[in-house]
């Protein structure tokens, strides 16, 4: 099997949220799901307003949806996006 990179985007509920906290649980998300090698990146959207990117692998033939699941789960998250997805080589 192969490895995929997923892009997921993270919207938090305001600009006051703290990113810290959402990336520590999202984190906690994707290693329990078998993510590997997670990593973040806050993007800024508006008026404050930063997205949270989450970046990791994972098993190819892992469905995706139950860690969208968990990942909107997470208190002060509003909305989770799987920005892209690709098949990793090497």
């Amino acid at each position: 099997m192969g490895v995929a990179l997923l892009k997921i985007k993270l919207m938090p509920t305001s600009p006051e949220v703290n990113l810290e906290e959402i990336k520590e649980k999202a984190k906690k998300v994707v290693e329990e799901c078998q993510g590997r090698n997670c990593r973040f990146e806050e993007e800024p959207i508006a008026f404050g307003l930063k997205a949270v990117m989450v970046f990791f692998g994972i098993d190819e033939s892992q469905e995706l949806e139950p860690i969208e699941k968990e990942l909107s789960k997470i208190e002060n998250v509003n909305s989770v996006q799987v920005v892209d997805m690709r098949r990793a080589f090497g």
